[in-house]
């Protein structure tokens, strides 16, 4: 026979007027399905999951887009949407700067990306002069027309990109 709790909010009686589950005091929250472990969250705030098998764990943190930005990347460009985007740079021809609003760790941090050049096709790439920053990342829209000019800086119609790693 199962047992159940229904419940709107979990309390703190300590009194101090916090809602939910004090971490300080627990070291862990684990949600449990069929006596199996389904998510566990720690006292540093780290929560994992468990995947699609059933039985291997990922991590919450470590599985989410740190940065996003969907650019106009023509003319004056413009930011559609974004997310942990502090602000844009146009440094030239398909050459642009994101800065991000809250910090990377470190500089190892992993970007993907689409690029639409009219007419065109278009090439996402870091740009070749400069790194990773924790701060920003500098890339660039590239040209690819039948092969036989090869790439080009171009600006784009459109630019995405996502970058993963970890927030400082």
């Amino acid at each position: 026979m199962a047992s159940e709790i229904k419940v709107d909010t979990i309390v703190n009686a300590g009194g101090d007027n916090d809602t939910g589950i004090d971490l300080a005091t627990n070291d862990q929250i684990l949600l449990k399905v069929a006596n199996a472990t389904k998510l566990t969250m720690n006292s540093t705030g780290q929560t994992t999951i468990v995947g699609e098998g059933g039985t291997t764990t990922t991590s919450v943190q470590q599985g989410l887009n740190k940065v996003w930005c969907n650019l106009n990347g023509t003319s004056t460009i413009a930011t559609r949407d974004s997310f942990n985007v502090a602000s844009q740079t146009d440094v030239g021809a398909g050459n642009y700067t994101t800065t991000y609003t809250n910090a990377m760790s470190s500089v190892n941090q992993s970007a993907g990306g689409f690029a639409r050049v009219p007419g065109k096709y278009g090439i996402f790439a870091g740009n070749a002069d400069a790194t990773f920053t924790t701060t920003s990342f500098i890339y660039q829209t590239l040209t690819y027309d039948d092969g036989s000019t090869g790439t080009d800086p171009e600006d784009a119609l459109i630019v995405t990109f996502n970058l993963c790693g970890d927030l400082a």
